[in-house]
């Protein structure tokens, strides 16, 4: 009886590996990851929400961007946005702290808070900024949380 399940259930399984595309054989093999660029990878995903921190506020816009090779994505500037994030070699914290000199904006509280998730230049990055209202994150002289 053991047998006979035994060579049912090989049966089965060379079957469906001929159907699945695996050979005749029944054996997959997978060729070895190769890289597709030259590049290393750059791709991430930028959002605004209103509120103190990304975890609570509704997000109002993202974009996508991505720098290697070219730049694309969603981001209505991806071309100088991605030039100056080169700049400051990925300094998100840089680039929210260059503000327009004697920009006046208001005290209210109305805070407004910006992400940047995923990979620059091969590394992972996570970066959040809460400006006091939306006039002061408009102070900031960069395209790259302009969308």
């Amino acid at each position: 009886m053991r047998k006979t399940a035994g060579a049912i259930a090989l049966g089965a399984a060379l079957t469906f590996s001929s159907v699945a595309g695996t050979g005749a054989g029944g054996v997959a093999s997978a060729a070895p990851a190769q890289p597709r660029s030259q590049y290393p990878p750059s791709a991430l995903v930028l959002s605004y929400a209103e509120g103190e921190d990304s975890g609570s506020a509704p997000v109002r816009r993202a974009v996508t961007l991505s720098c290697a090779p070219a730049p694309t994505g969603t981001h209505p500037t991806a071309r100088r946005a991605c030039a100056e994030l080169r700049a400051v070699e990925g300094s998100f914290r840089t680039l929210t702290a260059r503000t327009e000199s004697g920009r006046i904006c208001t005290r209210e509280w109305r805070p407004v808070t910006v992400t940047a998730e995923g990979v620059w230049e091969g590394s992972r990055v996570w970066y959040e900024h809460t400006f006091p209202n939306p006039c002061f994150k408009n102070a900031v002289r960069s395209q790259v949380f302009e969308f």
